[in-house]
């Protein structure tokens, strides 16, 4: 640093000052030390520039499993907002969620030295009481119904799931079947709450549901019950995977769709516009979702806070495409 302040012909405070990024420098000092940087290969130490001001300008991610849609596209849309930020992200999978598991990470992510932390929990955990967050800290969850203790961000489930079963029953269809999600996910137990109350709300049957586990596979074996089922003209599958999976067992099976079933999925993933047909689905904001993420994170930081409890939940809409028509007459 000394070095650095000699060859711009400022003082080493000024210097530091430069390398934190402090806003009280003018332009033609700074790019000047800058210059100097660059001229001598000077990189400012952030593990030290950490240890003095206590802040490592990192987030730790946790999560339950990369493998799913919703799952990586808002990690992605974290580090995103997180990098726009200034700050680097850590990530810490958990195979199997049980406390000790969550302990753990939380401990691996203090020895990695983050400022605060997002969790990202499918699964029914914090809101069954089964796992609980370690007290004190700085921490956000994703997906989950645990907005009375924690901070929760989370996409509005219920209202994009009306909007499907509504769509289907202003076209014309009778009722509507479903494809649900893995049992144990609060995302899918949400959409499959808020199919069941629109339908009884309308004063529509219900047919039992189908019961999948995301992939594209289960919603096939689902479309081979449902394609034997004449009564069966809609169906609202939990996400866009699955409702693929119900489009080739129709097709193989005859039955053209929207002419005889109409079919709206739920993510509105980037293929989901290319399906035969193209795909009508729920639009998820998972870039919105991880920018509040960051956001609520930054706040505890900044004002030294625990996880503020409270739920903020971000909507979403229906896109509709060609998988939905009004029912064929007789």
């Amino acid at each position: 640093m000394a070095d650095v302040a000699q060859r711009a012909g400022v003082s080493s405070q000024t210097v530091s000052r430069v390398s934190n990024g402090h806003p009280g420098v003018i332009d033609s000092t700074r790019e000047q030390v800058l210059a100097a940087m660059r001229e001598l290969g000077y990189r400012p130490n952030s593990a030290a520039r950490a240890l003095r001001y206590g802040q490592f300008n990192t987030i730790g991610v946790i999560l339950f499993g990369l493998s799913s849609t919703g799952n990586s596209r808002t990690v992605e849309a974290i580090a995103t907002h997180a990098a726009a930020e200034g700050y680097a992200i850590t990530l810490t999978p958990i195979d199997v969620p049980t406390q000790d598991n969550v302990l753990g990470a939380f401990t691996r992510m203090g020895e990695l030295a983050v400022d605060a932390v997002i969790v990202i929990i499918e699964v029914h955990l914090l809101d069954a009481g089964t796992v609980t967050l370690p007290p004190g800290v700085h921490a956000v969850v994703v997906d989950s119904d645990a907005g009375d203790r924690y901070s929760v961000v989370d996409t509005d489930q219920a209202d994009g799931a009306r909007r499907a079963v509504h769509h289907l029953l202003d076209l014309g269809h009778r009722t509507v079947w479903h494809v649900t999600g893995p049992r144990t996910s609060y995302a899918s137990q949400r959409r499959a709450q808020a199919w069941r109350a629109t339908l009884e709300e309308a004063g529509r049957p219900v047919p039992e549901p189908l019961h999948g586990d995301w992939s594209a596979g289960s919603g096939y074996a689902a479309g081979l019950t449902l394609a034997a089922e004449p009564s069966c003209t809609a169906v609202f599958a939990s996400n866009d995977q699955m409702a693929l999976g119900l489009l080739r067992a129709f097709h193989e099976n005859g039955r053209a769709v929207p002419g005889d079933i109409s079919v709206v999925g739920f993510d509105d993933i980037p293929d989901s516009a290319h399906f035969v047909p193209p795909l009508t689905t729920v639009h998820q904001d998972f870039a919105e979702v991880g920018r509040r993420c960051v956001q609520q994170a930054l706040a505890q930081i900044r004002d030294n806070e625990a996880s503020r409890p409270g739920t903020d939940l971000v909507p979403t809409r229906l896109v509709a495409r060609a998988s939905t028509a009004p029912p064929r007459q007789g």
